[in-house]
Formats: C-alpha cells, structure tokens, sequence
C-alpha cells in the first residue's frame, strides 16, 4: 500500500511544501493534500512516477513498511524556537532517514547496547561526576568523544551540511539513543557539542522537549558538558589558579576543548576572578577566538561506522540505499565526517 507518511517524509526531507511539491512534479496540490493529508486516495502509476523523480526517490519508497517519524517532542533542539519549521522537519525527516539506516546495520552488526546513564535528579555538575566515576575515566583528559560515546551504545550521525547553524541535537528511539552532530564545526567545537548532547541524554531522558522549558535545558546541559570535559578535580590539580593566557592555552590542548570554553570554566570554578575573566575573554576575541579556533585540533571521527562500512563483511551504502529506495548521497549525507569515504 502507498504510505502516506513516506511521502511526507520525502517532501520534508528536499524541503518542500505541497504547494512547491505540486509545481515540481505536476501532481496537484488537491491530490497531493489527499495523498499526504488524509490517505483515501492512492496515486496512479503515472503520479507515483512524478513524485518519485521529483523527491529523487525509487517508486518503491512509497511502499515500504511504514515507518514512525521522529517527532520534535523528543528532540533537544537547541534555540528550538528560532529553528524555523521548514528546517526542523527537513532535519527530523532525516534522521527518520538515519533511523532506517541503522536498522540495515544492526542486522548485519552487534553493535554496543545503551550504556547511558540516567541521573535527573542530580545538577548538571554532580551528574557530570556521576558518568565519569561509572565509565572509570577519573579525572583525565577524554581521548576521544566520538569513540566513548559509541562505546556507550550511542549512534552518532553527522548532520547535512546544509544546515551548519544547527549545532547538534539527540533523542532516545526504542531505548537508543542517537546523536546528530555538525561536523563542519572544530574538534573543540564538536567535542563541546558531543558533550552538551551527552548531558541532555543524562540528565533529560526521554522526556519530551518543549520551548518553554529550552532555556534551562541548555544551560543544564552546557554545565554538564564543561563538567565532564573539565573536572574541578583535574583543573584544580593543574594548579590554574590566576591562570596566564599561555597556561590556559597549555590547559585547553591538554583537555581538548576550546580557549574559551577553557576560560569560562576557570571563572565558574572561581580560578579566574571577574577581572582576569574579562580581561581573558578580551585577549582570546582580539586573537580570534570567539568565532573560530585557530590551530585547533583534528575534528574525531567514527570508529563503529569505520568498522561497519569497511571492515569483513561490512554494509555497502549503495546497497543499503538500494534496499531503502534511497539515493546513496541521502545515505552518504549521514556520514559525512564520521568516516573518510561514504560512499
């Protein structure tokens, strides 16, 4: 039968309203809206074929297994409210997409079960101690986020590039939890990311995600990730105290986060008073590095997926594109960053 839902997955996915829908492919907006909409009226062969190459998709899309989309409650969005529709459903529809992909994997590949931990009674600080103390990290450097997380039983996934101002944003399918991350961003910038995702998945669960309560999600979670990537404990043994400039770049290469990052964590810690604080952050945006991170670190990319799509017996995106009715670029779209060639 002719899924009414892939069809509106497609359009969000090219981001298409029906209107735009019907001028591209010659089907009208009145049997498009029954199509989508309402269900009752399937599409002939010749309309199913327009549709098809409009949304550059196999016909055969259409008649697969339904499939239940993610849906924005459950999505951390950051800045929710300044995300506009058209983009969020274009992103959502593709991490639906992502979903399906994932499904092809783990017939082929045991992969690591959910080893995230639920700490939402906790402030972010405490639950950042909590995850380090459970995963035996102490308080030394994290080597690689990418890596632990999936370690973890979390399936990182790269966000299109066409949306580079979204940072990143996760949610819990079926008990797994799935992290889409921006991997245009630098490897400072995308550990940060990585690890305000993380604080969402401990400290949020799977509750639902609403603008009204974003700002203090937010927050709860970039406290979360400054604590799990900067311990007190670790800061405070490295004796930053009054730290000079050249100290907190010394710092920031240690512990693989940004200068400024670096910075604000010294002031919330009290190591730096709100003179030095200032003055620091002055310093650092005259250098460039409030937008940027020069001489930053290599971006981390995906050991699971490496070993998945390249390794004995791994998945071919071509024929995974082939089985989900797919272009192998919407697959490909998913990966880019993670791992070195995907497709």
């Amino acid at each position: 039968m002719f899924s009414p839902v892939r069809l509106k997955l497609a359009r969000q996915r090219r981001g298409l309203t029906l209107t735009r829908l019907a001028e591209v492919s010659s089907v009208s907006l009145r049997s498009l809206t029954n199509y989508e909409n309402n269900g009752t009226e399937q599409p002939s062969d010749e309309s199913l074929r327009k549709l098809a190459d409009a949304l550059d998709v196999s016909p055969e899309y259409f008649h697969r297994d339904e499939v239940e989309p993610v849906p924005v409650e459950a999505v951390s969005f950051r800045k929710l409210s300044k995300t506009s529709a058209t983009k969020r459903d274009a992103v959502l529809s593709s991490a639906t997409l992502a979903l399906e992909l994932f499904d092809v994997i783990d017939r082929q590949f045991k992969l690591p079960e959910s080893g995230i931990p639920t700490y939402d009674k906790f402030s972010p600080e405490q639950a950042a101690e909590m995850v380090r103390q459970v995963w035996g990290l102490g308080d030394k450097p994290i080597s690689n986020m990418v890596h632990l997380l999936e370690a973890k039983g979390v399936r990182v996934v790269s966000l299109a590039h066409d949306y580079t101002d979204i940072d990143a944003f996760c949610f819990f399918r079926d008990s797994v939890p799935y992290m889409f991350v921006n991997t245009t961003k630098s490897g400072e910038r995308q550990r940060f990311d990585i690890a305000h995702e993380l604080g969402h998945l401990v400290l949020h669960d799977e509750r639902d995600m609403t603008p009204k309560d974003s700002r203090e999600r937010e927050a709860e979670a970039n406290a979360f990730a400054a604590a799990f990537l900067m311990p007190a404990t670790g800061l405070h043994a490295q004796a930053m105290w009054s730290a000079s400039i050249q100290k907190i770049f010394a710092a920031k290469k240690h512990w693989k986060v940004s200068a400024m990052a670096m910075t604000h964590r010294l002031h919330e810690l009290e190591m730096l008073n709100d003179w030095q604080y200032r003055s620091t952050v002055v310093t650092l945006s005259k250098a460039g590095y409030r937008s940027s991170e020069p001489d930053g670190m290599i971006p981390e990319t995906s050991q699971l997926l490496r070993k998945v799509l390249f390794g004995p017996k791994g998945v071919s995106i071509g024929r995974a594109a082939e089985e989900l009715a797919v272009p192998s670029r919407d697959l490909s779209a998913l990966l880019q960053g993670l791992v070195p060639v995907a497709a």
